[in-house]
Formats: C-alpha cells, sequence, structure tokens
C-alpha cells in the first residue's frame, strides 16, 4: 500500500475520533497526517513524512487550536434554563404577597412567592418582577421601581 494513502486513513481516523471527543486535538493530528500525506505525494522519504507530520501537527496545536477554541466558545450564547429563564420577568399578584409569602401567576403558572425585604407588601393585581428563586419560592420585588 502507499505510503501517501496511509496518512490519508491516519487523516480520516484522526478525524473521526475528534467527532467523539470534540476538542481540537485529534484535528490537528489529522492536518498533520495530510502534511506526511503530501510529502509522501511529492517522492519524500520516511522519514521527512514524520517530521512533515510532527511540525504541521505543531503548528497547527499551537497556533490553529487557540484561535479556534476561542472563537467557538465566543460565538456560542450561553443558553438560560431553568428556572433562570424567569428571573426579570414580571408576574401578577394573586394572593398578597409580603417578607413571608403570597401567591403570584407567571403566564399561565402559579407560584409561590415572598417579597425581597420584609418590609415590601404587595396587593392582589399588582404587578411584580421575579428577582430569583430560592427554592420553589419567586423572590419578587416592585416591578416599577427596577425598571
Amino acid at each position: 500500500m502507499d505510503a501517501w494513502l496511509l496518512w490519508l486513513i491516519a487523516s480520516g481516523l484522526f478525524t473521526a475520533g475528534e467527532m467523539a471527543g470534540l476538542d481540537l486535538v485529534l484535528l490537528m493530528f489529522a492536518g498533520g497526517a495530510l502534511g506526511g500525506m503530501t510529502v509522501a505525494l511529492l517522492g519524500g522519504p520516511v522519514a521527512l513524512q514524520l517530521a512533515a507530520f510532527a511540525v504541521v501537527s505543531a503548528l497547527l496545536l499551537f497556533l490553529v487550536r487557540p484561535l479556534a477554541k476561542r472563537h467557538l466558545t465566543q460565538r456560542t450564547p450561553e443558553q438560560v434554563d431553568g428556572v433562570a429563564t424567569v428571573i426579570g420577568r414580571t408576574a401578577q399578584v394573586t394572593r398578597a404577597v409580603d417578607g413571608h409569602g403570597g401567591r403570584i401567576r407567571l403566564g399561565a403558572d402559579e407560584w409561590s412567592a415572598r417579597s425581597q425585604f420584609d418590609a415590601d407588601r404587595f396587593p392582589v393585581g399588582a404587578t411584580v418582577r421575579i428577582l430569583h428563586v430560592d427554592g420553589a419560592t419567586a423572590v419578587v420585588g416592585d416591578a416599577l421601581e427596577l425598571q
């Protein structure tokens, strides 16, 4: 079997391994294998093919990989899920809310709630803003003051 074909197969295997790991290391080795394949196609000896593999892989690992990782992490927005999706939203008070308890309606859901400060009291029908969630209880504040 020709040496260039072995390098091409190695590159494919490194690429397949990268799909399982996703940390961009094996992909850089795949690029190095393509460098070894290029030298093999030009008729270079095995030692030169190995050297090309090592040099190209090292260059890709130290120059391209950090840029690629930074690009991927900066371009991927942080996904907000769970109770974090309700923070900052407004809700209607369905049972008077004070520092000890109460109920609010957020969309179709009803939540237990308490005010952020013991002195704050919100009557039925008031609009409040969810500041954070403590267990299963929404901690709320005045929607108008927090805008």
